[in-house]
């Protein structure tokens, strides 16, 4: 019997920080809010929300103890949500149940005291039944921190020290079943264990990782035949420092995510990805790709009978493949990096997450068509309702510490529900109240419209920019009457200050490129000193109209560049003394040269030369000082006598 949608609109799970909260709507129409019957506790220290799997239990932590609610989903019920247990842990970062909700699993950050100098266990599993604790370890690593179930909890496995570790909880007494192992494999450091759900027993993959030249592999086992002769399926591959391995619902097919941290060849930041398929029947291939770029998402669809892998650089690939590892279809390009099937697996959202700006669209699976497209910028968590027809979009912290909220839309791209944070507060978490198997109907899908609601935020102009003085222009207006005019100098033109602040401008990008073709050719000092003002600066020759033109404009504008003139302009002089054919070019009238225009190759050729034997000149002159230069600088100085003759024959022909 299916739930009636009106009882089953679910509770949203909230984690705030200031309380942890249930709410709920009383229809699809109705807004989402807390309600009187449902459970609230003002906290500011809670870590971790989680529901079990079927929907039975609900725990969280308030920062003094972990709490396991028994849930009501009869939302007209009068009575809260009642105590199952309460666990001594305050300081639980993750809480995870086991497949049926039986056993509850805490982690804490692992920490030594003066107390316990070896440490106290971190990674514990209560029966929520009684509260008890039943099983007890360290566990180091943050990431894979969970442990393996079989589907009806009568294996438990965990890796320690890289070997894997069954216990076998069948039978009344089943909490003495943590007591003792009863299978060992593998222990080789870094390995890794999966549990296959659906089978009983279950199959169960085990990654080891290679060393000093060997492949990694991973294999599949039958539990309980875990003997090295009684592989199931074997899969080795090269460049795989970490791998992720999914299995589909029916525990007949695992895809392994295999990445490397460090791409050898510097094609990617981000590594090496690849992806491999194992099946339970001992087939093995590699997923093939056509895209080069790293591998965003992959995931099974609910169906268990194909998958879908987005991957290649932006904008990056998705397509759909069947267990022949065939492409039954193909998504196009977008600018994506997730993948969300709906429970059922009859509808899959395509979205654009992290640095992405949020493009989101839903696909029709069956009919391989594109319902909607919408976009939920900055969205941190994403997930399906358990009806198969709605999902909420959420912006949390510390991802993002502004703009707090969630939305909750209906597959056609209507939003249903918005609800927006207070300045001061944040959210941090938002989960769906879980139900078991086929309390719903799977939905029919269809291109009709929801009705919906019109979101409270400001959405971005979809207009192409438009500069001020062309929108006035437009408007048959004069922009130089509307918009501020270049500041003036007093006692000058504005036609001479604007080729003033022109030359200054052109004068800088000139010296960058410079500086990128290595003309100066000699320390630092001699590249930047000409902002500084040294006595052995080198003025711009390449960059100004010539030195003659510069001395006379620093002579009639002395307040332009009052700290460096005394110096500068002399330095100027010598040098135009020095090379009187390249002082006397002709100035522009209105500093086409020393805006870098109309001068000829020729002309550009010479000014180079030129500036090279001012800046060995100079060189020299502190050789003779007695500074010790560096070697660059006393190549530079013997490249002297092929500059003259350089400059001589660029003359001659000139």
């Amino acid at each position: 019997i299916h739930c009636p949608l009106y009882l089953c609109t679910l509770s949203l799970s909230v984690r705030s920080s200031v309380a942890v909260e249930l709410w709920s709507s009383s229809g699809p129409k109705q807004p989402y809010e807390h309600k009187p019957h449902l459970p609230r506790e003002e906290t500011k220290s809670s870590r971790s929300i989680c529901f079990s799997p079927d929907g039975r239990y609900f725990a969280y932590s308030n920062g003094a103890e972990v709490k396991v609610l028994e849930t009501r989903k009869d939302q007209g019920h009068a009575a809260s949500w009642p105590v199952k247990c309460t666990l001594p842990r305050p300081k639980a970062f993750y809480l995870k149940f086991s497949p049926r909700g039986s056993y509850l699993c805490t982690w804490e950050h692992y920490a030594i005291t003066k107390d316990r100098p070896e440490g106290s266990p971190n990674l514990l599993v209560y029966e929520v039944a009684t509260g008890t604790e039943v099983f007890a370890i360290v566990q180091k690593n943050q990431t894979d921190w969970e442990p393996s179930w079989s589907s009806d909890e009568s294996i438990f496995g965990m890796v320690v020290g890289g070997e894997a570790l069954f216990y076998d909880l069948t039978g009344s007494e089943s909490a003495k079943g943590f007591g003792s192992t009863t299978r060992k494999i593998g222990g080789s450091r870094g390995g890794m264990l999966s549990l296959g759900p659906g089978n009983s027993p279950p199959f169960l993959a085990f990654y080891t990782p290679g060393a000093k030249g060997a492949p990694s592999m991973c294999k599949l086992y039958k539990y309980p035949a875990l003997g090295q002769n009684q592989t199931v399926a074997c899969k080795s591959f090269f460049q795989a420092d970490r791998v992720e391995m999914l299995w589909n619902k029916r525990g007949s097919g695992l895809l392994l995510l295999t990445s490397t941290e460090v791409d050898k060849s510097g094609a990617s930041y981000y590594g090496n990805q690849a992806v491999h398929f194992m099946a339970t029947k001992g087939d093995t291939c590699s997923v093939p790709l056509s895209k080069e770029g790293p591998v965003h998402c992959v995931k099974w669809s609910p169906k268990a009978n194909e998958f879908v892998v987005v991957y290649g650089y932006m904008p990056s690939k998705a397509a759909l493949y069947n267990l022949k590892c065939d492409v039954i279809f193909d998504f196009g390009e977008g600018p994506r990096n997730c993948a969300y099937f709906n429970p059922f697996g009859n509808l899959i959202v395509l979205a654009g997450f992290g640095n992405l700006p949020g493009a989101v669209e839903v696909w029709d699976v069956s009919k391989r068509e594109k319902l909607a497209n919408l976009k939920c910028a900055d969205t941190t968590v994403f997930e399906w309702h358990p009806n198969g027809e709605w999902f909420v979009t959420a912006t949390t912290a510390p991802r993002l510490r502004i703009s707090n909220g969630f939305k909750v839309y209906h597959y056609s791209g209507a939003l249903l529900h918005e609800t927006m944070w207070p300045q001061g507060q944040e959210l941090l978490g938002i989960e769906w109240q879980q139900f078991a198997d086929k309390t719903f109907a799977e939905p029919k899908i269809t291109k009709a419209k929801h009705e919906g609601i019109k979101s409270s935020q400001p959405e971005a102009s979809k207009k192409a920019y438009t500069p001020p003085h062309l929108r006035l222009l437009k408007e048959g207006k004069n922009p130089e009457k509307y918009l501020p005019q270049p500041a003036t100098i007093p006692g000058l033109a504005p036609a001479v200050a604007t080729a003033g602040a022109n030359n200054n401008n052109n004068n800088k990008r000139n010296t960058k490129s410079n500086k990128a073709r290595g003309a100066g050719g000699g320390t630092k000092k001699d590249v930047h000193g000409v902002n500084g003002g040294d006595a052995d600066s080198a003025p711009s020759a390449e960059v100004a109209a010539s030195a003659a033109s510069q001395t006379e404009e620093q002579q009639q504008q002395p307040q332009q560049n009052a700290p460096a003139t005394p110096k500068s302009a002399r330095s100027q002089q010598e040098n135009a003394a020095d090379q009187p054919q390249t002082a006397q070019q002709p100035p522009h009238p209105q500093g086409g040269q020393a805006n870098g225009q109309n001068i000829s190759e020729k002309d550009r050729k010479i000014r180079s030369v030129a500036k090279k034997l001012s800046d060995i000149k100079k060189l020299k002159v502190r050789r003779s000082q007695g500074e010790t230069l560096e070697l660059n600088q006393l190549n530079k100085i013997k490249m002297e006598a092929r500059y003259l003759d350089e400059l001589k024959a660029l003359k001659l022909s000139a």
